[in-house]
Parts: structure tokens; sequence; C-alpha cells
């Protein structure tokens, strides 16, 4: 059955514990507020990284209960984020969070061959959309990591949204290969891809799913529109992940959404030793809470 909001990640994380998150830079006040509303339901005891003036500036203009938190004086972005992932590392925290600090170099420091939090997969952005008018939950990858991937990179992409899904208790997600229209046509090489994946489904080469494509986002997520298009899969009109071709496409479902129709979300980078919260700095702090609880439910 599919999620019909994101409550389910609180309510889920309530029964978890709590988990330690070390957080880069974390002298930011929405994510300071969705820390302290996290801490204050149990889910979190956060470690902050960052200027540690700023940050006791900003728990104090704020109101939060935070000042019993650890925090480690680090003003610059890079250090921070490298002492974030090494407390994760170690095992003193259990996930690492993005504050005021870029993609970038936080990546680096998760990526650090020596140090870093790699395992040999590719990294990628799953983001869970709760989509009012639908009354559901669909899960978009990847507009936040990989540009323009190739098909054997889209395949590590389904397998680390499957693998989010199974953690979620989702035994066999539906994945929609997501493309303009939903016929191959060999001038589009995103419908090759969708179309090599689906079969590569079938053969048993990507396993613990079922997936169709290529689909265009209206039969993927609306019943009534594959059945005026004529489909008829296990995914179309029912799909819970869809694989955008690239970053722009991925990117402009989850503003659109957020941004225009009011959805909520909650997002994680995938494939590395543990979830890393990665959040939009224009994010709201409810966005943030969310995604703080999706990576509890996976760390």
């Amino acid at each position: 059955m599919p999620f019909e909001n994101l409550d389910f990640l609180l309510d889920r994380c309530r029964a978890a514990g709590t988990s330690r998150v070390a957080v880069a830079a974390a002298q930011d006040a929405d994510v300071l507020s969705a820390l302290d509303n996290a801490r204050d339901k149990g889910i979190v005891e956060p470690i902050l990284i960052g200027p540690k003036e700023g940050i006791t500036g900003l728990i104090d203009s704020l109101g939060l209960d935070l000042k019993g938190c650890e925090i480690i004086d680090e003003p610059d972005d890079s250090e921070a984020s490298k002492r974030a992932v090494a407390l994760v590392t170690s095992g003193e925290a259990q996930m690492v969070m993005k504050g005021q600090v870029k993609t970038a170099t936080l990546l680096k420091a998760i990526l650090d061959k020596e140090k870093g939090l790699r395992t040999g997969s590719v990294l990628s952005h799953l983001f869970l959309l709760e989509i009012p008018r639908l009354n559901r939950v669909f899960a978009v990858t990847d507009g936040g990591l990989n540009t323009y991937p190739t098909l054997q990179e889209k395949v590590r992409l389904v397998e680390n949204a499957v693998g989010c899904y199974h953690r979620l208790g989702v035994e066999r997600p539906r994945v929609a290969a997501l493309a303009a229209v939903e016929v191959v046509n060999p001038a589009m090489a995103c419908t090759l891809d969708a179309a090599a994946l689906s079969q590569m489904n079938r053969r048993g080469q990507i396993k613990g799913c079922a997936v169709d494509g290529p689909l265009a986002l209206d039969n993927a997520v609306s019943l009534e529109a594959a059945r005026l298009k004529g489909i008829d899969s296990e995914v179309a009109g029912q799909a819970d992940i869809l694989l955008v071709p690239h970053i722009e496409a991925g990117n402009l479902v989850g503003k659109v959404a957020l941004s225009l129709i009011g959805a909520r979300g909650a997002g994680a980078v995938l494939g590395a030793k543990a979830p890393v919260i990665l959040t939009s700095r224009t994010d709201s702090a409810e966005t943030k809470l969310l995604s703080i609880a999706l990576g509890v439910l996976l760390a």
C-alpha cells in the first residue's frame, strides 16, 4: 500500500529510539529549529559543528532548547564537514546533516577515499513528496546529485531507492522510469534507458521491485491517465518511485511540488555508509524535520 502522507516518518521514529546526528556548519536557523523539534520528540541528539558563537547566538535568538547539545567550535566549513563525517566513521554519530554549507563541500568530505563514507556504490538523492491532491507519497530520484546518469548509474539509482523502500517496509515498490512520452523513441535516449531498465527487471537483473518504462509522469501516477493511454502494467498509474531522466527533471518536479502545490517533502542521500540528510538551504524547517526522521529510519 502506498504511504498517504509523511507523518508515518515521525510516527515510526518514536519507536526507533534516539540517533545522534552530526551537523556540519550548524549555524542555520531552520536547521536548528528542526533539530530542536526533533530533539523534543526524542528522535535525535544533535552534535553541532560550526562557529560556536554564531550557533549559540542563533539558539538564544530563536529561543531554542539546544543549549545542552554538544557544540564543536569549527568556523571553517570544510573542516566542519570533515569532523561531522569523522564522528559517523567513529560510531559517535549515526548520520550526517548538512547545515549552512555548500553541498560540494560536504560531499568532498563524504567521498574522501580514506576518511569518508564511501561504499563503492553510486551516491544518489531521494526525495519523498507528499502530494495533497493525490493523497499519497512518491519518491523522486535523482534531482540532487547525479546530473546525467548513464544506464548503469540509473540501475544504481533504482537499487538505492528500492533499498530505501525496503527499509521503510515496502517489499516490492513500483518504479516508473520517466520520460516525456510512454513509447520507445530512438531519438530520445532516456526512453531507451527506460526500456532497458524494464527489461533488466523482468530478467532478474534488478531485483526486489517492479520497473516499467518509459512512462510519462501523468500515466505513472494516475490510473485514469494510464487507462486513457491504453497502458496496462503493474507500475502504470500506481508508481511508488519516480526515476527521472536527469537532474533538471528531478529538481523541477521537487520544486514545483514544494513551491507551487503545497507538497511536503523529506530527502536523504543514499549509497553511503550512513544516511546523509542533504536538504536545500531554502527548504523549510518542516522539510528538514521530516528529512531528519527519514534519516533516523534509515540509520
